[in-house]
């Protein structure tokens, strides 16, 4: 990884750092998901195959439904406190969630109980990863600076795909060897303690500490210098004070960069959760069955995210994910003719790793985006509207799906997937010609358009 020769040593140490802690959160996170086949039987009242899908959806939209409160909640712990404050308690979080769903008894013992305290676990699980993602993008792209700023943010999301694969591996360990659950949710608690302690080695972002040292300072300032309260009210001084870092938010950026965010989770749903539904119903796959598919499909994903994540070091980060966008737009428009083709679950796996390869995602453009809100209100309102697309797409396409393909069969996929496609190509664009509009240039864009030449 050649970007990394350019940090310095506590640039380094801090990737390193956050990239292990966001790939032990995903794993936590992941692990009730991939065991879903087995923990939704053990934890929710017995139903036909329509109301267990109807609450198996419940289950994964409950990690998401509350997210945005709990941007609100990160959003001012980060913008007040600090990045490295969030990335340690959201760790934190984590692990304790871990040890309730470990040791809590299943349906059969405490009935309805169980579903409830599972479901808060979930909601739980879901806040802090969200607070954790967050605060790792934001903390890099306030360290480092382009081009190593894009690999080193986009290596983010390749953790959080690693982390996925962890879980699905144990997944596949319980399955096959017919072990303990509980021990999988036992050291999923281990490893998020230990990342919670290692996390506090952590610096605060050069970003966050200026600016706060400058508020600080214009505070001081008011308070001493006689001069500028006669010009100022000392109440217009304090509140010009303020407003340091607290720039006006461009509402048509926000705009575009929420479209931006759609597009995954509607690529994560089909990839994991619908495609195994048509391996258990078209195919008759078994739970280890699937979910060994879904840890190859998982390689892919890890596979796609380093290769773009390494790519942005040359290339243009918004260069690469409107690539990926004119890839799966029109893949989108024959999905149904191919799914209605296959006869075999190895054909579905071909289009699960393109779809998931090609996914749809921010990274490794990430930097871009942050960098559009200021400083005191990054984090809130970064964290708000990675929190509100999470909740609206996976509730729009978890429960939309489950009734527009019972409709319409494989076409019912058109009501999602092409909606989705279209507006991550719009939010692309806008930035694109965002970019062009202010001129931003960096040695790395540079040096593509001098070699493309």
């Amino acid at each position: 990884m050649g970007f990394l020769s350019g940090l310095t040593r506590n640039q380094r140490e801090a990737v390193g750092l956050l990239q292990v802690g966001t790939l032990l959160e995903y794993f936590d996170l992941m692990l009730y998901v991939h065991l879903a086949v087995l923990l939704n039987e053990l934890f929710f009242p017995k139903t036909d195959a329509h109301t267990a899908s109807l609450l198996s959806a419940f289950a994964f939209c409950s990690t998401f439904v509350l997210r945005p409160f709990g941007a609100f909640i990160f959003g001012y712990i980060g913008d007040h406190l600090g990045r490295k404050t969030t990335v340690v308690l959201t760790t934190m979080m984590m692990s304790l969630s871990c040890i309730v769903m470990a040791s809590v008894p299943t349906y059969a013992q405490i009935g309805i109980t169980a579903s409830w305290t599972v479901t808060i676990c979930r909601i739980i699980q879901g806040l802090s990863s969200m607070g954790e993602i967050v605060a790792a993008e934001i903390y890099l792209s306030e360290l480092i600076k382009p081009p190593a700023q894009y690999p080193a943010v986009g290596l983010m999301s390749c953790s959080s795909a690693f982390g996925t694969m962890m879980a699905l591996a144990v997944a596949m360990i319980v399955f096959s060897l017919q072990l303990e659950w509980r021990l999988a949710f036992w050291f999923g608690a281990t490893i998020a303690l230990i990342g919670t302690l290692a996390r506090t080695r952590l610096r605060e972002t050069p970003d966050f500490v200026d600016m706060k040292k400058k508020l600080k300072n214009n505070l001081e300032k008011i308070a001493k210098d006689k001069s500028i309260q006669t010009i100022l009210s000392s109440k217009k001084a304090l509140k010009q004070a303020k407003a340091i870092g607290k720039g006006k938010i461009n509402q048509t950026s926000s705009v575009a960069f929420f479209l931006l965010y759609c597009a995954w989770p509607a690529c994560f749903y089909f990839s994991y959760i619908h495609c195994a539904s048509i391996l258990k119903n078209d195919f008759g796959y078994t739970a280890p069955e699937i979910i060994k598919q879904n840890f190859f499909v998982s390689i892919v994903q890890c596979v796609g995210y380093l290769f773009f994540s390494l790519l942005s070091y040359y290339i243009h980060p918004l260069k690469i994910i409107r690539f990926k966008g004119l890839i799966l737009t029109p893949f989108f428009i024959i999905c149904p003719y191919l799914l209605y083709a296959i006869h075999d679950g190895i054909y579905l796996f071909g289009i699960q790793s393109f779809v998931i390869f090609f996914g749809l995602t921010a990274a490794p453009a990430m930097p871009i985006f942050i960098k559009t809100f200021p400083v005191f209100k990054r984090f809130t309102y970064t964290g708000f509207i990675y929190a509100l697309t999470r909740a609206l797409m996976y509730i729009t396409t978890s429960f939309g799906l489950v009734y527009l393909t019972e409709m319409a069969g494989h076409w019912g996929l058109y009501g999602i997937m092409l909606p989705s496609s279209i507006a991550f190509l719009w939010g692309v664009n806008y930035f694109v010609k965002l970019e062009k509009q202010n001129q931003v240039s960096s040695p790395f864009s540079t040096k593509f358009d001098e070699l493309a030449a």
